[in-house]
């Protein structure tokens, strides 16, 4: 199934949960994610079960001033 990953298009298997396709591409902690706009908790991301054509945006904090 297709997905948009941070504005790019990625193809994993059906039935794919977050966090695999996540660490399949390269996130590292500390981040938050949100699925077709809507904040997805850590505490979750293990069960949540992805749809064909779902947006994923990973946002990592940044530093500055």
């Amino acid at each position: 199934m297709k997905l948009l990953f941070n504005g790019d298009v990625i193809e994993v298997p059906e039935d794919s949960v977050l966090h695999v396709v996540i660490d399949a591409q390269g996130a590292k902690k500390p981040f938050a994610v949100a699925v077709n706009g809507q904040f997805v908790p850590s505490s979750i991301l293990g069960g949540y079960i992805l749809n064909n054509g779902d947006s994923i945006e990973v946002l990592s904090p940044i530093q500055g001033g």
